[in-house]
C-alpha cells in the first residue's frame, strides 16, 4: 500500500494528462487515477463502444455494398470507394487499426442506420453503468454533447476485451484485407512489452486520447489518458508502475494435498487430492485469493492413486485467477461384498461347531 501511495503521488506531478487512469481489467481495481472523473471529449477512442456494439448484433462476417453516403466524411479514413463489396468484420479493421470515420458511418449505417445505431451505443454505456457517457456519432468527431471520463473509458474496454472478435481486431499491428493493408495506428503495440490494444484520438478540441491494455503474468491493465500531449511516454510509465504493485505468490507447489474427497465403498472413507503444478500468482497489495474444487462430490471405489480428478480453482471475485489439475494421492480399494443374510446365518451355524 505505501509502494502504491508513492507510485500515486509520483505520478500526479509528472502527468501531462488532462486526465487518466489505469485500472485492473479483470477486477475493476484503480491502480492509478488523475483527474479520472472530468467529463471531457474523447475523439475516436469513441470506436471502442462503435466495435463493440456492431459485433454484439452478431454476423460480422457479412457483407454489404458500400454506400456513397458512407465516404462522405472528414478526418481519418479506411477509404471505402462507393460500390465495392465489404464484410463487416474488414470494416472493423478498418475502423479500429486506421480509425476510418467512414468505416465507423459504413457499420452504423449497415447495423441498424446512424440514428438507431447511436441510440444503441448510448443504450450500451446506459447498461455498463457508465453515467457520464454520452454519444453523437459513431466516429468521435466534436460534438457539444459528446464526451465521457478516463475512468468510465477504462471500464467500456474492459468489457469489450472480454470478446474475442474485439480482442483479436485491436490486438492486430498489421494486416492484408478487403483489398488494403492496414497498419494499426496504435504505436503500443509496438512500444510497450505485452501491449494488446486498444484504440488512439485526436481531434484538435479533443487533444490527444489514448486507451491501452497490456498482459503480463497473467494480469491485464488498462490505461487511458484524454488530452495528453505526451500520451506513448505517459501511459509506458503508468503501466510499468502499475504492474509494479504486483508481486509474485506460490499458491501451491507441485504434489501438495489442497483437499480431499468422499469415496464410497471403498478401504478408506476419503482420499487426499494432489496438485499437479506449482502455481504462482501475482496479487496487489489487499487482493484476497478464494479456492475451490471443480470435480465430483464423492467417487466410488476402486480409486487409483494418480488418476485425474478435476480442477483446484482460484479466484479474485469473480475473475478466475489461476487453475490447476487434481490427482488421488493413493489407491483406495474396493470393500468386499457384504454376505447375505442367509450365508451370515451359515457363518454362524459353522461357528457353533467349530
Amino acid at each position: 500500500m505505501c509502494l502504491f501511495l508513492v507510485l500515486l503521488c509520483g505520478r500526479a506531478g509528472a502527468m501531462s494528462a488532462q486526465s487518466a487512469v489505469v485500472i485492473d481489467a479483470d477486477t475493476g481495481e484503480v491502480r492509478y487515477e488523475h483527474n479520472a472523473d472530468a467529463v471531457l471529449p474523447m475523439a475516436s477512442t469513441t470506436k471502442i463502444m462503435t466495435a463493440i456494439v456492431a459485433i454484439e448484433q452478431g454476423d460480422i462476417d457479412r457483407t454489404y455494398t458500400v454506400k456513397p453516403e458512407y465516404t462522405q466524411t472528414e478526418g481519418s479514413s479506411m477509404y471505402l470507394k462507393p460500390g465495392e463489396t465489404v464484410s463487416i468484420r474488414d470494416t472493423l479493421y478498418g475502423l479500429m487499426l486506421m480509425s476510418g470515420n467512414d468505416a465507423a458511418l459504413a457499420i452504423a449505417g449497415e447495423c441498424g442506420g446512424q440514428e438507431a445505431f447511436v441510440q444503441a451505443m448510448n443504450d450500451k454505456a446506459e447498461t455498463l453503468g457508465l453515467t457520464n457517457t454520452h454519444f453523437e456519432n459513431p466516429n468521435g468527431l466534436d460534438r457539444e454533447t459528446h464526451h465521457t471520463t478516463a475512468r468510465e473509458l477504462a471500464e467500456l474496454t474492459a468489457y469489450a476485451l472480454q470478446n474475442a472478435d474485439f480482442r483479436e481486431i485491436v490486438s492486430t499491428k498489421n494486416i492484408t484485407c478487403a483489398g488494403r493493408t492496414m497498419v494499426n495506428h496504435n504505436k503500443m503495440l509496438s512500444l510497450y512489452e505485452g501491449a494488446i490494444g486498444v484504440k488512439t484520438g485526436y481531434t484538435k478540441k479533443c487533444g490527444r486520447c489514448l486507451v491501452s491494455a497490456a498482459e503480463r503474468n497473467g494480469r491485464t491493465l488498462i490505461a487511458v489518458t484524454l488530452n495528453d500531449p505526451d500520451d506513448w511516454n505517459d501511459h509506458c510509465t503508468m503501466l510499468d508502475e502499475a504492474f509494479a504493485q504486483y508481486t509474485p505468490v506460490t499458491l501451491h507447489e507441485a504434489g501438495d494435498t489442497v483437499g480431499e474427497v468422499t469415496v464410497e465403498g471403498g478401504t478408506a472413507q476419503s482420499v487426499p487430492l494432489i496438485a499437479g503444478h506449482e502455481v504462482t500468482a501475482y496479487l496487489a497489495p489487499g487482493e484476497q485469493v478464494t479456492d475451490s474444487l471443480r470435480g465430483r462430490p464423492f467417487v466410488y471405489a476402486t480409486v487409483a492413486g494418480g488418476d485425474y480428478y478435476g480442477e483446484i480453482v482460484y479466484q479474485i471475485g469473480e475473475h478466475i485467477l489461476k487453475t490447476d489439475t487434481l490427482s488421488y494421492a493413493y489407491d483406495v480399494e474396493q470393500l468386499p461384498p457384504r454376505k447375505g443374510i442367509l450365508e451370515r446365518c451359515l457363518d454362524f451355524v459353522r461357528g457353533l461347531f467349530d
